[in-house]
């Protein structure tokens, strides 16, 4: 096929070296508490393949994956390829079950409520007592004063009205003076070439949510003479929404909400400000796919491409990084932000925690965080999936750092699986690279005509 003849120079020098290269687990004795786990690497197709004696299927490019069941306490596995053996011990730890009664993590509601107030910039507010998964409903700045009335597992339970709840991390709030209700003195309404501009002026700064697409609406609690001591803003929107920002400047709350550009027919990415991320770099390398190739590389390689396919249709394209080199999370996002940028698209390739099988999951998924970024992911994963010969892994939404950012659709592409044999084989194809770079652009226009 095509999109192999690229890469079978490269796989027969590696293979010239590695007989037999285990890539994953990384050591042959390893502590792994999962009933499953499974074994990715590569070996010379013309020699079978077996593990504890049955024998493995093995892709053309080389590559294998295989996964197995784990007993409690110590496993043995061995490898064989030809004369080439590798013993492996797994150990799954046995589970110890304590006949003392355990303490049941119930809610502990308050007699009376309690005030605290947030402690630094950027802590979450969760519908759920869980550190994790998609349940953050607001990000608050320092200072920001709560209303407690209960706890529960490490956090604080935060009574914004009657109705509506969250809640904070007790190491992200302090205890404060008592909790009073603010009054809203003005509000105003400007706009300039690129946003539409609300200022909304309290004598205090107040707990607030951000929801909604259309209309958009943001919920400030704690607000005196209100139904409910809650002041809703709405701003009707009439195209799709583009991205937003809203933090409190002194007591005033100022939100930004990007008007969407004037679009071209002929040219729908001219001047649109774009950043491409390739994921990892330097000393985060990322996921290792069975030929033993680092993430960070093939995620580049792809951000290269897509960045020159951007710029050959007239955008304006910032990558957060050209070279093997360590960026930090919020690096780029800030880098994001302070170019102004319309769009972020991060690139990277997928792996699964070891109860999964690489041979069961395969293909390209999308993922976002904010609604307003869900038809931006939407239209990729379509372009990709009717270009390239990868499956479609679906659109999900996902609580990743890069794409918790509102002031860019934000969105984070998984090509492909480097632990599964097939996709780890495309991902290195260089057509196959250059073609995914074409087939997210032609997303990411065909989003911006819809």
């Amino acid at each position: 096929m095509k999109y192999f003849g690229l890469i079978f120079a490269v796989l027969l020098s590696v293979q010239s070296v590695y007989a037999l290269d285990v890539v994953y687990p990384k050591k042959n004795e390893v502590t792994i508490n999962s009933p499953s786990t499974f074994f990715v690497g590569n070996a010379d197709t013309a020699i079978p393949l077996k593990i504890n004696g049955t024998e493995i299927p093995v892709h053309k490019s080389g590559g294998f994956a295989h996964a197995v069941k784990l007993n409690a306490g110590k496993n043995e596995f061995v490898i064989e390829s030809g004369e080439e053996k590798h013993v492996y011990k797994i150990t799954r730890p046995v589970s110890k079950v304590s006949s003392a009664l355990t303490t049941r993590n119930t809610e502990l509601p308050y007699e009376s409520a309690r005030t605290f107030v947030t402690i630094k910039d950027n802590v979450p507010l969760r519908s759920t007592p869980v550190d994790g998964g998609n349940n953050r409903i607001s990000h608050y700045q320092k200072d920001i004063p709560l209303n407690v009335v209960g706890e529960k597992s490490g956090f604080y339970k935060v009574r914004l009205n009657d109705k509506e709840f969250g809640w904070v991390a007790f190491c992200d709030v302090t205890s404060a003076d008592e909790f009073t209700p603010a009054k809203l003195l003005n509000r105003e309404a400007v706009q300039d070439k690129n946003y539409y501009i609300f200022k909304i002026d309290f004598d205090k700064k107040v707990p607030y949510v951000i929801e909604g697409v259309h209309p958009f609406v943001v919920k400030f609690y704690n607000i005196e003479g209100k139904p409910d001591n809650t002041f809703t803003f709405k701003f009707p929107l009439k195209q799709n929404l583009i991205g937003y920002s809203g933090e409190f400047e002194g007591n005033t709350f100022v939100l930004k909400v990007r008007k969407f550009p004037k679009i071209r027919k002929d040219r729908p990415l001219k001047n649109i400000k774009i950043v491409v991320d390739a994921g990892h770099g330097g000393d985060e390398i990322g996921a290792i796919g069975c030929l033993r190739n680092n993430e960070k590389d093939v995620n580049l390689a792809i951000a290269k491409n897509l960045a020159s396919e951007l710029r050959l249709r007239g955008a304006h394209v910032v990558m957060t990084r050209s070279g093997d080199e360590t960026v930090g999370l919020l690096d780029r996002v800030r880098k994001t932000n302070e170019n102004e940028a319309l769009i972020f698209i991060s690139i990277h390739g997928n792996a699964l925690p070891d109860n999964m099988d690489p041979n069961e999951h395969e293909g390209t998924s999308v993922f976002y965080y904010y609604p307003q970024a869900k038809p931006l992911a939407d239209s990729i994963l379509k372009s990709m999936t009717a270009q390239l010969p990868l499956a479609d892994d679906r659109v999900r939404q996902g609580s990743l750092a890069v794409v918790r950012n509102t002031e860019a659709l934000s969105v984070l592409i998984e090509v492909g699986y480097l632990i599964n044999p097939s996709d780890n084989a495309y991902l290195l194809d260089k057509e196959i690279q250059a073609n995914a770079g074409k087939a997210i652009a032609d997303g990411v226009e065909d989003f911006m005509t819809e």
